[in-house]
Parts: C-alpha cells; sequence; structure tokens
C-alpha cells in the first residue's frame, strides 16, 4: 500500500509512526507543553530524528470536556507550525481538524494529510478535502468530544463500527477521494468504554483485511489507566503493548507521543519477523 500526496509517496509496506503534536494549551497529556512556536519545531525536530515518519499537529483539544476552539484561534495555532516543519524537516505533516477551513489552509501552508476524528462529516470538510487530493484518515467516534464517554454503549461493537467506517469512505470516495488516500481508525477512546477499546484491539485485524490502511492511536489513554491503574505519565508500557498487539495485527501507521520507544519495539518485531518462515 502506499499513500500518495502531491509529490509524496509514502509507502506502507512496514509500519510507520505518526508522532504527536499539540500545539494546545489543554490536550490530555502534553497540553501546554508545545504551545509556543519554537518548542513545537523543537519537538517535531526531535521526533522525526527518532524515526517518526509523520507529524501529526493538532490545534483543538478532543479530550472529554474540552472547550471548543473557534476557528481563528485553531489557525493561528497550527499554521505556523506546519510552516516552520515544512521549511525545517523531512517528513509527512499531518493536520488534525474537523473544521474545513483548517484543512484548507493547514494543505495550503504544507500539510501532506488530513486527520480528522469526526470522519469529515463537518460542513465543508468534504468537498475541502476532495480539492485538496491529500490523504485523508476517518475515524470513528460515537456521539461528540465533550460527552462521548457519558455512557457509550454498542449491540454490535466490531460491525457498527465497520458499518460506519465503510459507509464513510464510500462517501469519500464518491466525492472523489481516491480509494488509495482513505485510512480508518477505529477511535480508540472516542465514545468507547474500556471494554469496548480492548475488544476493538483484539480485532484490528478484521480492519486491515477491509483493503484500507488502519491508524492505530492508543498512546497513553485511559483504557490503560483503568485497566493498569497508571496515571498519564506511567502508561508508556501499556502505549507500547498496544502498539505492538496493533502492528502485529497488521496496523500501518501507529499514532504515538513516545516516538523512539515505539520505534524500538516495532524493530525488534520486525527482527523477529524476518526469521519466521
Amino acid at each position: 500500500m502506499q499513500l500518495r500526496s502531491r509529490n509524496k509517496v509514502l509507502d506502507l509496506t512496514s509500519p510507520k509512526v505518526m508522532g504527536i503534536l499539540n500545539v494546545t494549551p489543554d490536550s490530555f497529556s502534553d497540553g501546554g507543553f508545545f504551545a509556543n512556536i519554537d518548542n513545537a519545531l523543537k519537538q517535531a525536530a526531535k521526533m522525526v530524528e527518532q524515526g517518526a515518519t509523520i507529524i501529526d499537529i493538532g490545534g483543538e483539544s478532543t479530550r472529554p470536556g474540552a472547550d471548543d476552539v473557534s476557528v481563528q484561534n485553531e489557525l493561528d495555532r497550527v499554521i505556523p507550525i506546519i510552516e516552520k516543519i515544512n521549511s525545517n524537516l523531512d517528513c509527512w505533516i499531518s493536520i488534525d481538524t474537523s473544521k474545513a477551513k483548517v484543512m484548507q489552509e493547514a494543505v495550503n501552508a504544507g500539510a501532506d494529510l488530513i486527520n480528522d476524528i469526526r470522519a469529515l462529516s463537518e460542513e465543508g470538510a468534504l468537498e475541502v478535502a476532495a480539492k485538496a487530493n491529500v490523504p485523508v484518515c476517518l475515524m470513528h467516534m460515537q456521539g461528540a468530544p465533550r460527552t462521548m464517554q457519558s455512557a457509550p454503549e454498542y449491540g454490535n461493537l466490531l460491525e457498527e463500527v465497520k458499518h460506519f467506517l465503510l459507509r464513510r469512505a464510500d462517501i469519500c470516495i464518491n466525492a472523489g477521494i481516491k480509494k488509495e488516500n482513505i485510512i480508518l481508525d477505529l477511535g480508540f477512546g472516542f465514545g468507547k468504554q474500556i471494554k469496548h477499546n480492548f475488544q476493538l484491539l483484539a480485532a484490528t485485524k478484521q480492519f486491515v483485511t477491509l483493503g484500507y490502511p488502519v491508524l492505530t492511536g492508543v498512546s497513553r489513554k485511559s483504557m490503560f489507566g483503568q485497566l493498569l491503574n497508571r496515571d498519564i505519565n506511567s502508561r508508556l508500557a501499556g502505549s507500547l503493548a498496544g502498539a505492538l498487539i496493533a502492528v502485529q495485527q497488521g496496523s500501518q501507521i501507529i499514532r504515538v507521543h513516545d516516538v523512539a520507544e515505539t520505534v524500538d519495539v516495532i524493530k525488534v518485531l520486525q527482527e523477529v519477523n524476518s526469521f519466521k518462515e
């Protein structure tokens, strides 16, 4: 599988690591750390040096209960760092947003990929993404970020998530987005209880077989906090276990805060696999 964005090609024959760069004051794990553009650029450079192929830039927190951010505030946060990374680093740039205007301006500034937790369902997003002609990542979410963790329930979790993602993918294709440029994200922690998260992780291979690249984002999430009784800063082991399980089942993109450690885990797995018949 390959993703194509303008003159760039990303080969997904081997799994790629996406480093998380939140330029927000209130993200659940690293809010406020990289709101300053110089700090953000240093962090991006560090992640690329550690082995990240993609830097995912977010200007609005999507943690439960997070405040809404205006279009202009989000633009003010993300556009300067996209421009800096585009000028200074050799990597793919992903914009983590649901707003059509932010998508458009981010791509104009150098973003190579649109990563949308709302799967291009907001007004104008689908049209902007199709016109931009860059890869898109469609995520499953039950409810909205502010209330999604109140009491999420499913009749048949796997079938409902599959149905949603395939329906959104079909809508994207009909709008002119190339099928080979569509990525699926199961939406760990977005409208899901701990049992749902681990059931999805166990079933990742079922989604890989749908024919689209799969992005897995479980880094430092509450599923590990609840299972292991760990706070946000003590979830590295759980996050690495989740990443390893996802890669073993065929997930092609792993979205993480801890790039170096995740790259090491993947390299070990690949070395072991190279000796398998």
